[in-house]
C-alpha cells in the first residue's frame, strides 16, 4: 500500500459528486501551503474563531515528529499503525494541532482501509476540504479550518446518511471521552 494515498473502502459503493472549498496547487512532500482559495458553493469557515497561526519552529517544538509530518507536511501515516484506526471510545476527536473538534465518535465506521474513517465532520465549520491535485491524482484533502492542520482525504465510497467516507491521520486526532467534555460541546453545528 502507497504510504501516500489512502484504498478504497472494502465494499462500499462510491457516491456521486464532488465538494471542495479550495485548490491546493501540486507541492513537493505534500507540504502544506499557508493559503487556500475557497469555491462558491460550500460554506465558508467558522468566523467566530480566531485562526492559529505559528511559525515553523514553533510547531515542531509543540508537536511530536510524526504529528508534524503529518499535520504540517501532509504526510501518512502507514495503515493500521496509528493509534485510532480500531478504537471504540465514545467521545470526540479533536484537532492535534489547536484542539478544534472535528471528528464525533457516533460518525466513526469500519472501513477496513488501516484508518480512522468518518462519514461526517462535527460541522463543514471546523472541517474544510480543499483540492489536492499531488502525485498526478486529484483528491479532496480534509484540513483542520482553525489552523490548516491536514487531516487526511475524503472519499464519496462511505456509508449512509452521507456517502462520505473521511479517512483520517490518528497523528492528526487527539481523543476526549465525552463524559470529559459534555454532550452538548459536541453536537453543536453536527452535521446528520
Amino acid at each position: 500500500v502507497p504510504t501516500y494515498g489512502y484504498p478504497p473502502a472494502i465494499n462500499r459503493a462510491p457516491s456521486p459528486g464532488m465538494v471542495g472549498s479550495a485548490t491546493r496547487s501540486p507541492t513537493p512532500s505534500f507540504a502544506v501551503p499557508k493559503t487556500a482559495t475557497p469555491v462558491t458553493n460550500v460554506p465558508p469557515a467558522n468566523r467566530s474563531v480566531s485562526k492559529v497561526r505559528k511559525s515553523d519552529q514553533q510547531w515542531r517544538q509543540q508537536l511530536t515528529p510524526e504529528e508534524y509530518n503529518v499535520t504540517r507536511q501532509a504526510g501518512t501515516e502507514q495503515a493500521f499503525t496509528g493509534k485510532y484506526w480500531n478504537h471504540k471510545g465514545d467521545g470526540v476527536y479533536t484537532c492535534t494541532c489547536c484542539g478544534q473538534p472535528l471528528f464525533d465518535s457516533k460518525t466513526k465506521f469500519k472501513s477496513g482501509t488501516g484508518w480512522p474513517s468518518f462519514y461526517s465532520g462535527i460541522s463543514p465549520s471546523n472541517v474544510q476540504e480543499v483540492v489536492d491535485s499531488s502525485h498526478g491524482m486529484v483528491r479532496r484533502e480534509v484540513i483542520c479550518s482553525r489552523c490548516d492542520s491536514h487531516l487526511g482525504h475524503v472519499f464519496s465510497d462511505g456509508p449512509q446518511p452521507t456517502g462520505q467516507r473521511y479517512c483520517v491521520n490518528s497523528a492528526s486526532l487527539k481523543f476526549q471521552d465525552r463524559q470529559q467534555v459534555g454532550g452538548s460541546v459536541i453536537n453543536s453545528g453536527r452535521q446528520p
